[in-house]
């Protein structure tokens, strides 16, 4: 499991519009904000999402781009992108492997996937991690709070 201090792993996956997402391209150059949920369209994934969209130039005021990851597939990511006229990346990790990467934990007896949210500083380290199925608005207001010291 991830822990504040740990290097961001690095991976490589295609967002919603079929496009290879690397996070070494984005290390060193910006802040990232990477959450991990459940599932696309659902009611609590999507509150989460469109905060994060309307919060979205904030985020990019403060140098960090959000980037959301599930494993829906590309198609799955591009639907849900496109109904609520989101603003950042969504990344198909259909295997689970970068959630793996990070050791996202399962909530609700292992049954859904978690919902986590890590904070990287511009020299790939994790800052920040905010661990919470059921207060997906806190996602972003504990991200925003951090970025705004760094």
């Amino acid at each position: 499991m991830i822990a504040i201090g740990d290097p961001c792993p690095i991976f490589q996956l295609p967002n919603q519009d079929g496009e290879l997402v690397d996070i070494q391209t984005i290390i060193g150059e910006q802040n990232i904000v990477i959450y991990f949920y459940p599932k696309d369209d659902t009611r609590g994934c999507t509150i989460e999402a469109c905060s994060f969209r309307d919060a979205n130039q904030e985020f990019l005021d403060l140098g960090a781009t959000v980037i959301g990851i599930s494993a829906d597939n590309v198609d799955a990511h591009k639907r849900f992108s496109t109904k609520y006229q989101l603003n950042f990346s969504l990344l198909a990790d259909q295997k689970k492997e970068v959630r793996n990467l990070f050791g996202v934990p399962a909530s609700l007896f292992g049954i859904l996937p978690g919902r986590v949210s890590y904070v990287i500083n511009k020299k790939g380290v994790v800052c920040g991690i905010y661990n919470s199925m059921l207060d997906p608005n806190g996602h972003i207001d504990k991200a925003l709070a951090l970025l705004r010291t760094l």
